[in-house]
């Protein structure tokens, strides 16, 4: 799964939002995954012709975004990372004598390091996975899928960027996979612009999903399809995906966008479904710029289109987090949002 940061002030938000890009150093990753690549087609299939995809079990369902874990230094590499702390149940699997004898270790030693074999176990076995399963990485900006055997992935500890690094406990530590290693800058919104999931099926639909690209609306939208508010309207935009036209509406306080509504209208001028975004109790949050309107294609935050499969097509991105993780909303009145694991820990 979203901008210019404020034309690059606010990328660093985005960077907050869906990934952790930390002041560490990571060691090198010996064995090469390997990986199975899907690269994008173009389609103009309706939402209606949309082919039946095998069933998948969406109880207890988990999609987790990706960290970069970095030195911050200029052109410093970058390491892929995906914390599975959001779901983890049990007793911590960090060894005892790593959070023994950590003032006795270097920072570098203590800050990241593979798990051993009890360790690999019990994460696997807290999160309910075993090493037959897959891990599955959609990277939906440029429509490919990865898929990696979790018996080929190391399993791995990176020390959080919002712990004392001089006072651990097993709390202190990121627990997850390590995906890649020493991946170029230049390769960051690749890692951003993606979801992963582990499961022993692939959930995602390739080639379906695309940036949304706004352009503004005639006034008369607002009264048409949107309720009175206490806030201020604002302006008012359009996209389109497939059969469906999405209006969006801005309400102000104080002159600044404090709220957005979404409507989305089939071609049957039917509202099929509604979504609030609010900064309200965000502490922090900021709404993303707007492709189209303020933002060209290669900073697009907004992505609609089919992800999951036997679900109705899906929309994000308004939201940049400083706190807690962003979601993905369905377009449809009676599916819940999907939260992404983020591991955000402000």
């Amino acid at each position: 799964m979203i901008n210019p940061l404020m034309l690059r002030k606010m990328m660093k938000i985005k960077a907050a939002t869906l990934l952790f890009l930390s002041l560490f150093m990571v060691s090198c990753q010996k064995e090469e995954k390997k990986t199975v690549i899907t690269e994008a087609k173009t389609t103009n299939d309706s939402i209606k012709t949309t082919k039946t995809e095998e069933k998948i079990d969406y109880t207890d369902f988990n999609i987790f975004s990706l960290s970069v874990i970095s030195s911050a230094e200029k052109d410093s590499d970058m390491d892929i990372f995906i914390s599975v702390s959001d779901i983890y149940k049990g007793e911590q699997p960090i060894p005892a004598d790593i959070v023994k004898n950590h003032k006795q270790m270097t920072y570098e030693e203590r800050q990241h390091f593979e798990l051993d074999a009890p360790s690999r176990k019990k994460l696997l076995n807290g999160i309910h996975l075993t090493e037959n399963d897959s891990l599955y990485i959609y990277e939906y900006g440029s429509n490919k899928l990865q898929k990696m055997p979790i018996n080929q992935l190391k399993a791995v500890a990176y020390l959080s960027p919002y712990t004392d690094s001089e006072d651990l406990d097993p709390d202190s530590y990121m627990m997850g996979f390590q995906v890649a290693t020493h991946q170029k800058t230049t390769e960051y919104d690749r890692f951003n612009n993606a979801i992963a999931y582990f499961g022993n099926k692939n959930p995602f639909i390739e080639n379906k999903m695309k940036p949304v690209k706004w352009q503004k609306a005639g006034a008369d939208i607002s009264k048409k399809y949107f309720s009175h508010s206490k806030l201020t309207s604002g302006k008012t935009y359009q996209a389109q995906y497939e059969n469906m036209t999405y209006y969006l509406q801005d309400y102000l306080e104080e002159g600044n966008i404090v709220e957005r509504k979404m409507a989305v209208i089939n071609d049957h001028k039917e509202k099929i479904a509604e979504k609030t975004f609010s900064l309200a109790g965000s502490d922090g949050g900021e709404f993303l710029p707007l492709y189209g309107i303020d933002a060209d294609e290669a900073n697009a935050f907004q992505y609609t289109g089919h992800l999951f499969k036997g679900k109705p097509p899906v929309i994000f991105g308004f939201i940049a987090q400083s706190f807690g993780c962003p979601s993905i909303s369905f377009l449809d009145k009676n599916e819940k949002d999907f939260p992404i694991n983020c591991d955000n820990r402000h």
